[in-house]
């Protein structure tokens, strides 16, 4: 008689602990003062009373997301080390164009069979840019699915939480025709639209992730695991500095066409200036591969733009002073608000 058990049926329990005993001490090293529990631990105890001291009237703010298909690319790389600083970034990248200030993030890690090394890989990332940012990694969750995953992959999602004071919070409430959108550059394609770039570099163009184009000055691979740029430091830093921005949008999943729209006051439109924009060859060569409308472009990609910022036009220099401290950080300035009707128009 055959004595099955459940690493038998495709769940491994002891690879999971050596996971942990393998990220624990990593994990903890991103813990802020406020932080009551430890890795293990049933839930993620986080202290409120230090808020409640430097708030009038603080409000949570929480986003959750995932870093999608970039993940297949992670997969065809075997190189895992900076897709958990994608997760990070896509995560808070969303809350601080609230105005919030990040404070926690929980991970889920989901794959057909848990490999030690691959989950160390992703949560070091992680850990990484939770480092730069002054956010506490307090808990996650890997779940070994058999049949539920094809051999080899991974989904990644994650869960912020931050806080910003309410009468703070930026909404774009105030925003106005005459307005100027300024803009902060992407990397590349961050966490978006991977699903059609994949199709057109590896099934259009016949390339693989080991493919070196003059144009890209690199590998595909590569290109596109350029990691998502994380604007936390430098948004906090401009807020910080009372600078009034009356509002923000990162640019993911809709390209400028759809993200933009959302901040936007009912009387309100954009202008984009093309030309204005940054120019990274990967879109180029996007566009030429899968000859795509304008349109397409514009709303499955970046086009170079990972956020935006609206300001009053006497706001910029300003803005300009502020961000000095963040030569990384170069502004851009790309577009206007108009009269119209929460639409955004290429010019």
């Amino acid at each position: 008689m055959t004595t099955l058990n459940y690493k038998a049926a495709g769940v491994d329990i002891e690879a999971g602990n050596e996971a942990v005993r393998r990220i624990k001490r990593a994990v903890e090293s991103t813990f802020s003062p406020y932080v009551l529990t430890n890795i293990g631990s049933f839930g993620a105890m986080f202290d409120l009373k230090p808020l409640m001291e430097q708030y009038h009237h603080p409000i949570l703010v929480q986003s959750i997301d995932g870093v999608g298909t970039k993940m297949m690319v992670a997969k065809m790389m075997q190189k895992f080390d900076t897709i958990g600083m994608d997760l990070v970034s896509a995560t808070t990248n969303d809350i601080i164009v609230l105005g919030a200030k990040p404070l926690t993030l929980l991970d889920y890690i989901a794959n057909d069979k848990l490999k030690p090394d691959v989950i160390e890989q992703i949560v070091l990332g992680m850990v990484k840019a939770c480092r730069e940012n002054e956010i506490s990694l307090v808990g996650g969750e890997t779940a070994e699915m058999p049949g539920t995953y094809l051999p080899g992959e991974h989904d990644l999602v994650g869960v912020v939480t931050g806080v910003v004071e309410k009468d703070k919070a930026i909404l774009g409430g105030d925003i106005e025709p005459g307005d100027v959108v300024m803009a902060f550059a992407s990397s590349g394609l961050h966490t978006n639209g991977y699903s059609l770039a994949r199709k057109l570099f590896f099934d259009v163009g016949g390339y693989t992730v080991d493919t070196v184009l003059p144009e890209l000055g690199q590998s595909v691979g590569e290109a596109l695991l350029t990691p998502h740029i994380n604007y936390t430091r430098p948004v906090l830093h401009l807020l910080a500095n009372h600078v009034h921005i009356k509002g923000m949008a990162h640019i993911t999943g809709g390209g400028l066409l759809e993200n933009i729209p959302r901040i936007l006051p009912s009387h309100c439109a954009v202008e984009i200036r093309k030309e204005a924009c940054p120019v990274l060859p990967i879109f180029q060569l996007l566009a030429s591969l899968g000859k795509l409308e304008e349109v397409e472009r514009y709303r499955t990609f970046n086009m170079g733009v990972g956020l935006i910022m609206i300001v009053s036009p006497e706001v910029i220099t300003e803005m300009r002073a502020a961000l000095s401290v963040f030569p990384a950080f170069p502004l851009y300035e790309i577009g206007r608000v108009t009269n119209g009707k929460q639409e955004v128009r290429l010019i």
